[in-house]
């Protein structure tokens, strides 16, 4: 599962839920973050990452104007584009490539990607608790899903997740080897289902 979303300090807290939430159903984070090739330019690994997964979410909430410039960041519509692409290149129904987009309730997504009428982004109100919610509400219902934990159960063990990230960037500094970031999400996803 492909996470496109912004990797910054003040999303930081959002992304762990993202990757949290896609481990606690049983599915395997991903994005561009998880490769060390820096040999390799990002959107190359970023293509390959998002054509070697079935699902993929969006989260366009940073698509507006920021700083004295008033600059946007349009690399989670490109990515998105990249995702609708390989859905519709895909032979077979079973090879169908499945996203989710995500934007803050009022967001103007439609004033710089219209394309998306046709479709149901999935608003939610800014906050932890919300997105996790619009995102099992979509998790859960994956035919892959192998766990269906509901938002509270996810949003408890959030801590224990932040806390063991903590861990590894002590150890590891601000950006841990991605496996180990998944293998936490993995460890503390398992007390979930055992209660």
């Amino acid at each position: 599962m492909f996470l496109n979303c912004p990797y910054d300090r003040e999303f930081q807290e959002r992304f762990d839920a993202l990757v949290f939430a896609a481990v606690a159903c049983g599915f395997i984070p991903r994005s561009a973050l998880e490769s060390g090739t820096v040999a390799e330019p990002r959107m190359a690994r970023i293509v390959q990452a998002l054509f070697e997964s079935k699902y993929s979410i969006h989260d366009l909430s940073r698509c507006t104007g920021e700083g004295d410039r008033n600059t946007a960041r349009f690399n989670m519509p490109l990515e998105l584009g990249i995702a609708m692409a390989r859905r519709y290149l895909a032979k077979r129904r079973a090879d169908r490539h499945d996203w989710l987009v995500l934007v803050p309730e009022h967001h103007p997504y439609q004033t710089f990607v219209s394309d998306l009428a046709g479709y149901d982004p999935v608003c939610y109100d800014g906050s932890l608790r919300g997105l996790v919610r619009a995102v099992l509400g979509w998790l859960v219902t994956r035919e892959d899903a192998v766990a269906t934990p509901d938002p509270q159960q996810v949003l408890e063990a959030l801590p224990r997740f932040a806390a063991a990230l903590a861990r590894l960037r002590d150890r590891w500094g601000p950006s841990p080897p991605w496996f180990e970031i998944v293998l936490a999400a993995r460890k503390t996803a398992r007390r979930i289902v055992r209660g």
